[in-house]
């Protein structure tokens, strides 16, 4: 008796992982495929938005300052019931990223500002050589309204 085995995930996977090449193209393809996955799961609200921005600026620094030609760049998504992990590898591992005070005439340079405003935490990740992982977290879990959010001590009137 020939029975054909199919194998049915019941549930998506909470990890993604992409190699993409160092270009715009690939920055913005890498939101891209963050956005199709991130809304597979039933995220608080704000997450998804938060996590594409930093899917974006995270992706652009690797095709800005991580670039070596013929060197891909990695993009990695994990999610457990606590925390979103966004992780992007580039094969730079010598320039690492700095948080600077752009001039106000400047058209670039606040990329990290914006990191820093929407992540609960971040940072980077040296190695294997010649490579570094820049992180961000967001935290997942939906805020617990026991009390009313108006400040009153009792029920409506």
């Amino acid at each position: 008796m020939n029975q054909e085995k199919s194998t049915q995930l019941h549930s998506p996977t909470h990890n993604f992982s992409v190699l993409l090449s160092p270009t715009p193209r690939g920055a913005r393809l890498a939101r891209l495929l963050a956005t199709e996955w991130l809304r597979t799961w039933d995220l608080p609200h704000g997450v998804t938005e938060a996590a594409e921005h930093l899917v974006a600026e995270l992706a652009a620094n690797a095709t800005t300052h991580g670039r070596l030609p013929g060197r891909d760049f990695r993009l990695a998504l994990h999610a457990t019931a606590d925390v979103l992990r966004i992780e992007v590898t580039d094969t730079r591992g010598d320039d690492l990223p700095c948080r600077r005070s752009p001039s106000t005439e400047a058209v670039s340079g606040r990329g990290l500002l914006l990191v820093e405003a929407l992540a609960d935490r971040w940072g980077v990740e040296h190695g294997p050589v010649p490579r570094k992982t820049v992180w961000a977290e967001l935290g997942l879990q939906k805020p617990e309204h026991d009390e009313p959010c108006s400040g009153a001590t009792s029920g409506l009137f």
